[in-house]
């Protein structure tokens, strides 16, 4: 099993990022995959225009996550986010982690 973490911190790149997630679960379903959003991008979980494919990607099994420090500098509220959207304390603390695991580090 694959374990891919892909970092966007630009919200210009969320329809490129969804399409690699997209992609990269249509070749192989047995991945823990999680996109993590920081500074500017964490806007993209507001925006309506990505929802339904982030949500479609979460019910595929994508895990969605925000860093807190990210939605503080942008004045977002927790509730504000998506159900399917979880928060971390730090992005930066999220991404060594999941790189310490094991995981697989893509940046588009």
């Amino acid at each position: 099993m694959y374990h891919v973490i892909f970092h966007i911190d630009e919200k210009e790149k969320w329809p490129l990022v969804l399409g690699n997630v997209k992609n990269f679960m249509a070749d192989h379903m047995a991945a823990e995959i999680e996109v993590l959003a920081n500074a500017a991008a964490v806007n993209g979980y507001r925006s309506g225009a990505f929802i339904d494919q982030m949500r479609e990607l979460s019910d595929q099994g994508a895990k969605f996550v925000a860093c807190q420090n990210a939605l503080n500098a942008q004045h977002i509220l927790k509730e504000d986010l998506p159900e399917f959207v979880s928060v971390v304390p730090a992005g930066v603390v999220e991404l060594v982690k999941k790189q310490s695991s094991g995981y697989a580090y893509i940046k588009p």
